[in-house]
């Protein structure tokens, strides 16, 4: 099956808001097997929408659309789909009861054009939205499947993982399931870990194996398709032992895992609590940290010193290390480690300092960072990178480099 996606919002065209949306559909869609080919943008425009539908109706079989089902007269998708498939729209009663139930929630009056959002293509399946107004559509004509979903990507995303994907999968594999489980991995480039397992993608059919890269990680996505859940889980299990057998040592996670995620997991799972002292990240370590659901549990806070004085003044730093080794140096970053570890009463301190670019410091090159972390019993792990002059590329670099570290040491302690 082929499927092109149709953004449609002029404000992705005049570059006001990224369109992400086809970047989450098309990775769901790789997952159930089917090819996209075509991703398209089009203003809020009846006509050039028009338009698009037809050129996309040419070449795929499956058109997903996102955006333009608010309640403004811009928002006009359903509107000219439905007249496109010469259907009509009808009024949901479980949408229309949601959306006022919303507005009374809010003690505000509703407007009318909010029944706008309540209005769907006749016969369609409806997709119901639990984080927002408009419902979506799953509607089927002769050879053809169109989707229309939400743009607001905290609406559209959960609409279709937990709504659109189960019934796309239902209708394309007939009674089969579809299984899809992701590893993923820190500490391997993407050419690497391809070079250690390339026998095993070269004779891949059922289960697949799908490389995929980002900043810094690599992921794996196995893929299985059999008659039950059970009997695909079967098939993974086997190729992820392999995998594992290659490349396990750089593993860190599963499916939805980060390595923030990861971090506060591991440090719930030894009741452990983590303060950090920033320079170079600029609170961004515990900012990551923090947007885990439960790291309170285990972050209990820290300090920003950006700068060389706010080092010696709030976090204690002796001037001696300053005049003999600077701020860019392990010494510095094992003294901010062990103060804050100490000033805050964590079981790890986390010292975080380095010149993350574009200028050079201390005669130091841009991208020269240090990491230390203080651990119980005297423990102090330090690691020396050196990255590129990329400055915002740097400090999350050392963001993930700093929760690799810890995943990697509490993981060993729990191991040994």
């Amino acid at each position: 099956m082929n499927a092109e996606i149709i953004a449609v919002g002029s404000e992705l065209l005049l570059g006001q808001i990224t369109n992400t949306n086809a970047r989450y559909i098309s990775s769901q869609l790789a997952e159930l097997g089917i090819n996209v080919y075509y991703h398209t943008v089009v203003g809020d425009n009846a006509d050039r929408l028009k338009d698009a539908i037809q050129l996309a109706e040419s070449r795929a079989d499956l058109i997903i659309f996102s955006g333009g089902l608010g309640p403004t007269k811009d928002d006009l998708t359903k509107e000219t789909i439905a007249h496109h498939l010469q259907t009509q729209l009808v009024m949901d009663d479980e949408a229309m009861i949601s959306i006022e139930a919303f507005f009374k929630r809010i003690n505000r009056p509703m407007t009318d054009n909010n029944k706008k959002q309540a209005l769907v293509l006749e016969n369609c399946q409806v997709l119901a939205n639990h984080n927002g107004m408009a419902p979506g559509m799953f509607y089927s004509n002769l050879d053809k499947i169109y989707i229309l979903l939400p743009g607001p990507p905290k609406e559209m995303e959960p609409m279709f993982q937990l709504e659109a994907k189960p019934l796309l999968a239902k209708w394309l594999n007939q009674g089969e399931v579809i299984v899809s489980h992701v590893l993923r991995f820190y500490g391997i480039g993407e050419a690497e870990l391809e070079t250690k397992i390339q026998d095993l993608l070269d004779v891949q059919s059922n289960p697949t194996i799908a490389p995929l890269a980002s900043d810094g990680e690599v992921m794996l996505r196995i893929t299985a398709k059999a008659s039950t859940d059970q009997e695909a889980k079967a098939l993974i299990s086997q190729i992820e032992q392999l995998l594992m057998d290659r490349v396990g040592t750089y593993l860190y996670g599963y499916n939805d895992d980060s390595l923030a995620s990861r971090t506060v997991e591991v440090l719930q799972e030894k009741n452990w609590t983590i303060s950090a002292a920033e320079s170079l990240t600029a609170g961004l370590f515990q900012s990551e940290l923090a947007a885990i659901p439960g790291a309170s549990a285990v972050l209990i806070g820290g300090m920003v010193t950006y700068s060389t004085e706010s080092k010696i003044k709030q976090l204690g730093i002796s001037q001696e290390i300053i005049e003999g080794h600077g701020v860019v140096s392990e010494e510095c970053a094992v003294a901010m480690a062990m103060r804050i570890k100490e000033a805050f009463n964590t079981d790890i301190g986390v010292g975080l300092t380095g010149e993350a670019g574009p200028s050079s410091l201390e005669g130091k090159p841009a991208g020269t960072i240090w990491i230390a972390i203080a651990f119980p019993n005297g423990i102090v792990k330090s690691h020396e990178l050196h990255l590129s002059d990329m400055r915002n590329t740097n400090r999350l670099r050392v963001v993930k480099r700093t929760c690799y570290e810890i995943i990697h040491q509490l993981t060993h302690l729990n191991e040994s």
